[in-house]
């Protein structure tokens, strides 16, 4: 399955800060919050009027590999 590279959910994730918690859109589009933690990125989520996002933890470097 060949990735998207121009989704505008890759593009979040590339936007994000390297070794963040980030809150996504319910569609996964862009991103409504940030934060150091866990805790913070949903504390700073449910502040912007998104109840259920979509949480990631991204990496302190981003890496290519292949499979």
């Amino acid at each position: 399955m060949a990735v998207d590279s121009e989704s505008p959910r890759l593009q979040a994730l590339r936007s994000a800060p390297l070794n963040s918690w980030i809150a996504l859109s319910e569609d996964e589009s862009h991103v409504v919050a940030v934060g150091a933690t866990y805790e913070e990125a949903v504390t700073e989520s449910e502040k912007a009027g998104i109840s259920d996002p979509v949480l990631v933890k991204i990496p302190k470097e981003w890496r290519s590999f292949s499979v």
